[in-house]
């Protein structure tokens, strides 16, 4: 139908889906979402068939955007986030000067990173687009995402069958020239509760998303509580309860009782992964799969044996073979070209058969260091010589069991089902796992000490749909991300960042199960071992 027709049927989805997101609102009268617009959606010449929003909490409060990725992202919603390189506008809608543009950046925010918020206040705003080829079903989709996750069962009772949602052409100013022939446009659908409750994924998401207050004082009340204790000097000690590497990039975990530590974080530690035939890194987001590739490491005979039910075993030398060396590019590994060579044919058949699809074992080289402190994405200054393997973000990613324990609670209540801490702990994914006395005390950190071994706390670990993942079956579910999220205030950090401080030791980097962790508080307090005679902190 030409270019004019796109241009109604895109129109239309606009319409419809701006005028459905106005009328959302909580229990309590607050919207839903804020909408950044010059127009009212009423005319297809003055304006596009984008929708241009950020996300609100029941007391007004802008959600970040990167928390309304990762929940889209649940539902296979692609939406586009920050500022869309066009920083005036972003400026003019938000309210931002150029002052507040200053300081962001001295907060560390760059374009394309995840601090949506700086002091509470948005640095960007969700966008979705629609095109020749999206439907009104997609549209419906959207707006079943937002009300799964943001209204609580309570709150969807929302007059979904009003004008608003019986859109028809009538929708669009009979005068406008493009649209004053009703047969040239489709009639455009409508939800209804009925509809709605009989969507099984949305209706579970409906009623269990939002929980009922009491519920969230709660949560948040025992979660997201991270004040430091004040008996911390004679609490009790901490200690490594598990270590874990992860030889290949997404793949199952390794469990080791103790390992040396290189420059890159554990020794063989993401030093390979799987990418696609274009080159491109495979991670469980594409292909859950993954998780059940098992590697595992012999020091002494120095391979790799790489197990997978239904597979026969290989194995791989771990001795470097860099003849056939060549250049990644934008292997989205934190989108940095990384130097690999290929791990060969026998390896490569191995995971296509595996994976059924077409891919390949790459390994990186030690060639030439990868992503050096000078592209170190947390902005970390003061250690030296910092090499980065295939890990997104740093060397090593820290969890505590502790906090394990108060999540778990709440997400086995919410999905009204025993839940093993050995499978949450597998899912978040961690290299080292401690038992501290506090939960979430971790993330008032500034520095560990682990025997000779000194580490800088990089920052929280933003999670991302992976913790969905059942790492023994590679089923999903969403439940695990949102149950975190509400848990937390709206956010989904859980663990920390750990990069290795240089020492002058001549011992070895050695770490292991049952040694003792002595952390440093931001306010540079050191936390001191308990001596026998002091009593322990209740509580």
């Amino acid at each position: 139908g030409g270019m004019e027709k796109i241009k109604q049927h895109t129109f239309a989805l606009a319409h419809y889906t701006y005028t459905v997101l106005s009328t959302l609102k909580y229990a309590n009268g607050a919207p839903v979402v804020r909408i950044y617009s010059d127009t009212d959606y009423s005319n297809p010449d003055v304006q596009g068939p984008i929708i241009n929003f950020n996300v609100l909490d029941e007391n007004g409060e802008v959600i970040g955007f990167s928390q309304v990725d990762k929940m889209a992202s649940l539902y296979n919603i692609h939406v586009r986030t920050g500022c869309f390189c066009n920083t005036g506008a972003c400026q003019m809608h938000l309210g931002i000067s150029n002052e507040d543009i200053q300081r962001n950046l001295q907060a560390g925010h760059v374009c394309g990173d995840d601090i949506d918020l700086v002091d509470g206040r948005p640095t960007g705003s969700v966008r979705i687009s629609f095109g020749y080829m999206s439907s009104f079903e997609d549209a419906q989709t959207f707006l079943k995402f937002i009300i799964a996750t943001r209204l609580s069962k309570s709150d969807t009772e929302i007059p979904f069958q009003s004008s608003v949602t019986k859109l028809t052409t009538e929708s669009v100013p009979d005068d406008h020239p493009s649209f004053n022939n009703t047969d040239e446009l489709s009639p455009i659908p409508h939800i209804s509760d009925r509809e709605l409750k009989n969507n099984s994924s949305a209706t579970k998401m409906t009623v269990n998303w939002q929980p009922q207050e009491a519920e969230v004082e709660s949560i948040r009340a025992a979660v997201s509580e991270t004040a430091v204790p004040t008996c911390r000097r004679s609490g009790k000690p901490i200690t490594i309860t598990s270590i874990y590497l992860y030889p290949i990039k997404s793949c199952s975990a390794f469990e080791v009782t103790e390992w040396p530590v290189g420059n890159q974080g554990l020794v063989y530690d993401r030093n390979w992964m799987v990418v696609n035939q274009n080159g491109v890194c495979m991670t469980q987001k594409q292909e859950p799969r993954l998780c059940l590739v098992n590697p595992s490491i012999d020091l002494k005979k120095k391979v790799m044996v790489i197990q997978a039910e239904g597979m026969d075993p290989i194995s791989l030398s771990l001795e470097e073979n860099t003849g056939k060396e060549a250049v990644v590019c934008e292997s989205k590994v934190c989108s940095h070209r990384v130097k690999t060579y290929d791990c060969g044919e026998r390896i490569a058949g191995w995971f296509s058969l595996f994976l059924g699809r077409p891919c390949r074992l790459i390994r990186q080289s030690s060639y030439k260091k990868n992503r050096s402190q000078q592209e170190n994405p947390k902005g970390l200054t003061s250690a030296t010589n910092i090499s980065l393997s295939f890990v997104n973000e740093a060397q090593y990613l820290l969890i505590n069991v502790a906090s394990i324990l108060q999540l778990k609670e709440h997400i086995s209540a919410r999905l009204e089902e025993p839940l093993e801490i050995e499978e949450l702990i597998q899912r978040f994914r961690a290299n080292i796992v401690i038992s501290a006395p506090e939960s979430f005390e971790e993330e008032e950190w500034a520095e560990i000490s682990i025997g000779t071994l000194r580490f800088q706390v990089v920052g929280p670990c933003s999670r991302c749909q992976i913790i969905c993942i059942d790492q023994q079956s590679g089923e999903r579910n969403k439940e695990f991300l949102q149950s975190l999220s509400a848990a937390r205030g709206r956010k989904t950090n859980f663990g920390i960042y750990l990069m290795n401080q240089p020492l002058h030791s001549s011992f070895p980097g050695i770490l292991s199960v049952g040694s003792q962790v002595l952390p440093v508080l931001k306010e540079n307090t050191e936390i001191q071992p308990p001596s026998p005679d002091e009593e322990k902190c209740s509580g």
